[in-house]
């Protein structure tokens, strides 16, 4: 299975560096079994049934791009030296791992002053990547970052305009609500208020799950046999209660259908020894095709990146051949790409 299998041509123009407004009026293309649909998320009602149950990722996007200054004192006075973090993901022992730039003009055990009430201190560098310690922490360093901190916007937006106020809403669930994420659950971006309620009106059920998205999701896939590609670890958790409720469905003839990838990577390691169960703890699941699903029936997604690792997860999936013409429609009919752009309701059979 070749890296080039995965590949297709997207115009610059597709990919969204804003999103829909309102968020449900975004474009929905709806693929079940062989059949394409135009829609619109907020039409989604129409394709679900009662007892369906969507899984959502309560994960909260921290504002993790800081820029603040390191001082040092030397023989011709004191320098000051602008240093631009992004944080990663949290170490057990209370640090943060991050990336620096330029990393080569702070040293171990200097500050790095982000606003008069956040700073942190390197107290390492390992494999690219400092470890801070910061002086807050729970909901003081919470409220600190809030103040002090950017959202972190994927590199394709990032790369057309800097982060700004609206995006500290625009990239964060309207359900969020457990902190540790860096890169926002984007097929969940769709959904508002007035769409839930729809929903549970309608006597579709939610259970909420957590996976903390890592910037890991960015990275591209360096090697061309794809099943060799060594996935980047996030931490998740699914309660007992979720998989209880996820089970019950799936007794009661209902459909799991997880919104957005991490959900949906989630469940299927927590289902690895066949059933779903509770589970707690880092995942590096790679599901490309041939992948065997023991839960999702269905899957609520944006479009994905060429020769990405979520390209082969709606793969494996729907079939590549599928995908392939999925993928070309989505083009040809101009849906908008990535975090921003528009979703896809995929449905694998017929029923």
């Amino acid at each position: 299975m070749k890296l080039s299998d995965f590949d297709f041509d997207l115009p610059e123009r597709l990919i969204a560096t804003r999103p829909a407004s309102p968020r449900s009026s975004a474009r929905l293309l709806v693929a079940r079994g062989d059949s394409i649909t135009d829609a619109h998320v907020h039409d989604l009602p129409d394709w679900l049934r009662p007892g369906d149950r969507l899984v959502l990722n309560d994960t909260r996007v921290i504002p993790a791009r800081l820029s603040g200054t390191r001082a040092r004192s030397g023989p011709q006075g004191e320098t000051r030296a602008r240093i631009e973090v992004t944080l990663l993901e949290p170490r057990a022992d209370g640090c943060w791992a991050a990336l620096l730039k330029p990393l080569k003009k702070i040293r171990p055990g200097e500050e790095i002053v982000f606003s008069s009430g956040l700073s942190a201190t390197l107290e390492g560098v390992e494999d690219g990547q400092g470890r801070l310690r910061f002086n807050l922490a729970g909901e003081d360093f919470d409220a600190a970052l809030a103040e002090a901190g950017a959202m972190p916007l994927p590199p394709y937006i990032a790369a057309k305009r800097p982060a700004d106020d609206r995006d500290k809403t625009d990239y964060q669930t309207v359900w969020a609500k457990r902190s540790g994420a860096v890169a926002a659950p984007t097929a969940s971006l769709h959904f508002d208020a007035d769409l839930l309620a729809l929903l549970r009106d309608q006597g579709i059920d939610f259970t909420y799950v957590t996976l903390h998205v890592g910037a890991g999701t960015f990275l591209p896939v360096k090697v061309e046999d794809v099943t060799t590609h060594r996935m980047h670890a996030e931490w998740g958790q699914v309660s007992a209660e979720a998989a209880a409720e996820i089970a019950a469905t799936r007794a009661a003839g209902g459909r799991v259908i997880p919104v957005g990838t991490t959900a949906l990577r989630l469940i299927e390691t927590a289902a690895r020894g066949g059933q779903i169960a509770q589970w707690e703890g880092e995942t590096d699941i790679f599901i490309y095709p041939g992948f065997t699903f023991r839960v999702t029936d269905a899957l609520m997604t944006n479009f994905h990146l060429p020769k990405s690792t979520l390209l082969m997860l709606v793969s494996a999936l729907m079939g590549q051949d599928r995908i392939r013409r999925i993928y070309d429609h989505a083009v040809q009919a101009d849906y908008r790409f990535f975090s921003y752009g528009d979703a896809s309701l995929l449905i694998p059979d017929q029923g």
